[in-house]
């Protein structure tokens, strides 16, 4: 089995960025948000599942998932989201270990945001967290989706602490907006030490 790398973080901490810096050594990146968008598309078993359990009315009207009128669904109704993970989770976890079964290079990075509310420690070797401070979250949020304050706010309350993420990873990146060549050092010397551990 190829050594894997969990790349893990809150939103907003720029978990992307230092998966696109990982892709361009020659890492190959499996994105769990990417196979959820893949497993709900027009046709696909679990579409047809999530529309049984929340009603037509999550669908657009070209019969395509409406994501944004689902996570108002579940925002803040627990039960609706424990269903909407029974049905994607088991899914993402079989597809994930697949790709991980066939990935080429050194080791693969595992990008999944919801690894520590997930319980996915056991699929990977090493946690990656991507950390910022919440005020930096938040700011961000608001300026990529275009969002109030107290939306920003709530999102980030609804996801595992920073202590929670904390307390789990291997590895940590400080992401604050500063120096690109300071982070691309940082990623540099990770990539080093994976190789060196696959190796191993």
């Amino acid at each position: 089995m190829i050594y894997r790398v969990g790349l893990t973080g809150g939103i907003g901490c720029g978990k992307s960025t230092v998966a696109g810096r990982f892709a361009a050594r020659g890492i190959n990146v499996i994105d769990s948000d990417r196979i959820a968008r893949e497993l709900v598309a027009p046709g696909q078993p679990a579409l047809a599942e999530i529309v049984h359990t929340f009603g037509p009315e999550v669908l657009q009207a070209d019969g395509r998932l409406d994501r944004r009128r689902l996570r108002a669904r579940i925002f803040g109704d627990p039960d609706a989201r424990r269903h909407l993970e029974a049905i994607l989770h088991p899914r993402i976890r079989a597809t994930m270990q697949s790709a991980s079964a066939v990935a080429q290079g050194p080791y693969v990075l595992l990008m999944i945001p919801l690894l520590v509310e997930s319980g996915w420690q056991d699929q990977v070797d090493r946690i990656l967290l991507v950390d910022c401070a919440p005020e930096t979250q938040i700011r961000r949020v608001m300026v990529r989706d275009g969002i109030r304050e107290d939306e920003a706010r709530a999102i980030l309350a609804a996801q595992s602490s920073r202590e929670a993420r904390l307390a789990v990873a291997d590895d940590i990146i400080l992401n604050e907006d500063g120096d690109a060549a300071t982070l691309e050092s940082r990623i540099e010397r990770l990539d080093a030490r994976y190789r060196e551990a696959a190796r191993a």
